[in-house]
């Protein structure tokens, strides 16, 4: 608002006297020469107004003194429209006094813009933002105001009297500022980028000065980029050639405008960028290959360190006498393999001139944020964990887990294959066999096989006790020791039970039940002994109708 006050001294110097119109004018023209002479006599008094006044009221003034030339300025502009013979006289004359009033405006700030660099030069760090905002604000109004003498120099070539030469020296300091402005945001710009990088690695007592000349930095990168752009406005009304200009300031703010769609802008961007990756191609080419070779090459090494590794740790953990698992056994297989690749990884990154820091800080960052999103699999990798250690099955054995009875085909951290006994393959995640009961059928080599032989209660039960030892005794594959079992066990209903417990190896258990079955019900019948089955007797009673 300090920069509305400079104004007064130049508005109140021109306050525009009312015409002496003609009668036939003013029938004519009548209400807008009636508003035109008003806001002159307003305009006089608060000019008058303004030059008694200090402090804000002045300001507030000020302000309704740029307001009311504004809109003396729209109906000198709607009276050239409808100009007419006898109103071109005054209109030149408000028309010259515009002129005037702009160039010793534009002047006069010309002189505060050179006096406000020299202050900003000279004023400590805690006021250089203030002197910076004043700056600004004068280096806006001088930018506006060259638009508006354009505006004039419009008005006087459709009144009939042009000015070639001051129209010509209005484009031609156009064409200095569009390039003093241009070099201007490029310094800044610059100067705010290092800026930046500095603010990010200064410690704590560098920050707070960083930050205000950060801060300055930013403004003035603003500043240029708003005159600029206004400048590049006022020069293609003038035809000027401004496709550079357009090209920085989207190279600057990077916002699409429909200066995008000129082709000239367009060509000269994709040049820019062109040249910018020929050079950069041109300048990092040896050094980018040398450094891809030097990755390529350490990779392929521990690829080849990797495939050791893999064949030394396997030949370790398949030993007898470690006696491991088979899932322990691809554990570490895979592990050891992994390992050592990731160990090149990251040799061949930081060869490259990656900073492995932040890399490996992200892993951490990111395993948090995968642990969130895959908490059943995290589950089933801890449970495969607790399979791995505690080993209560391994590939081969017979078990039921999870609500599933098979063959163990395969295991992982993650989950177990399991092939059923009519051929199916089950796939059962960790977790529902690590929270269920786990049945190992063959974990040990020695199983009992448990049967029960009933025979009638008329039957000998020696003989059949006999028959049922010479069974057990005669088979190849029932064992020694330990020591067969067969007992009279139950009375039961409709029969006299026997338990027949014969100890055979694990792979032999279903051979000898089904062996031992088949040969108990043939040697029953050759010996007469009977195999009771459950039935009910029903007796009928008669009951007599005559009694």
């Amino acid at each position: 608002m300090r920069v509305l006050a400079f104004l007064c001294v130049f508005i109140s110097s021109f306050c525009f006297a009312q015409a002496e119109t003609p009668q036939s004018q003013i029938e004519v023209v009548s209400p807008q020469i009636e508003k035109l002479n008003t806001l002159d006599n307003e305009i006089s008094k608060l000019a008058t107004e303004a030059s008694t006044m200090t402090g804000s009221a002045r300001d507030v003034v000020s302000l309704q003194l740029l307001n009311k030339n504004n809109d003396l300025r729209d109906v000198i502009e709607s009276l050239i429209s409808n100009r007419t013979e006898e109103t071109q006289p005054l209109l030149l004359k408000h028309v010259h006094q515009q002129v005037t009033f702009i160039a010793d405006a534009s002047a006069f700030f010309l002189k505060k813009i050179e006096e406000g660099e020299i202050t900003l030069d000279k004023t400590s760090s805690e006021e250089k933002l203030i002197a910076q905002k004043k700056l600004d604000e004068a280096r806006r109004f001088s930018t506006r105001l060259l638009g508006e003498q354009w505006v004039n120099y419009q008005w006087l070539k459709l009144l009939g009297e042009e000015s070639p030469e001051k129209v010509q020296a209005l484009i031609d300091d156009i064409d200095h500022r569009l390039e003093f402005m241009s070099a201007s945001l490029t310094f800044d710009s610059q100067q705010e980028e290092v800026l930046a990088k500095q603010l990010k690695s200064a410690s704590e007592g560098e920050k707070s000065s960083v930050q205000l000349l950060h801060l300055l930095a930013q403004r003035k990168v603003a500043s240029d980029t708003d005159s600029l752009q206004f400048l590049v406005q006022l020069a293609d009304k003038m035809k000027l050639d401004t496709a550079k200009y357009k090209q920085q300031l989207f190279e600057s703010t990077g916002n699409l405008t429909n200066d995008l769609l000129n082709a000239k802008v367009i060509m000269s961007i994709i040049a820019t960028w062109t040249s910018g990756i020929t050079l950069w191609i041109y300048q990092n080419a040896p050094q980018i290959l040398f450094k891809i070779l030097i990755f390529v090459a350490i990779i392929f090494v521990f690829r080849l360190l990797k495939k050791l590794t893999r064949k030394m740790v396997k030949r370790a953990v398949s030993s007898p006498n470690l006696k491991l698992s088979q899932l322990m056994q691809e554990f570490f297989i895979s592990m050891s393999g992994k390992g050592v690749f990731f160990i090149g990884l990251l040799i061949a990154l930081s060869q490259v001139g990656l900073n492995l820091a932040p890399i490996l800080t992200g892993f951490g960052v990111a395993g948090v944020i995968i642990g969130f999103a895959l908490q059943d699999t995290l589950s089933n990798f801890a449970s495969g964990m607790m399979l791995l250690i505690y080993r209560p099955f391994d590939v081969g054995d017979f078990v039921e887990a999870g609500s599933v009875s098979g063959k163990v085909s395969h295991m992982s951290l993650v989950n177990t294959t399991i092939k059923t006994f009519d051929n199916q393959i089950i796939i059962v995640p960790n977790s529902k066999i690590w929270g269920d009961i786990i049945k190992n059928v063959t974990h040990e080599r020695v199983r009992r096989v448990d049967m029960v032989f009933g025979i009638g209660y008329s039957d000998d039960v020696e003989l059949a006790e006999k028959v049922l030892n010479d069974i057990i005794d005669d088979h190849p594959m029932v064992l020694r020791q330990p020591e067969k079992t067969i007992k009279l066990h139950t009375l039961n209903t409709s029969s006299v039970d026997f338990i027949v417990r014969p100890w055979v190896k694990t792979e032999d258990y279903w051979d000898v039940y089904w062996d031992v079955t088949r040969e108990v019900k043939m040697r029953f019948d050759r010996e007469g002994l009977s195999i009771p089955f459950p039935q009910q007797d029903v007796h009928l009673h008669m009951v007599d109708k005559k009694t």
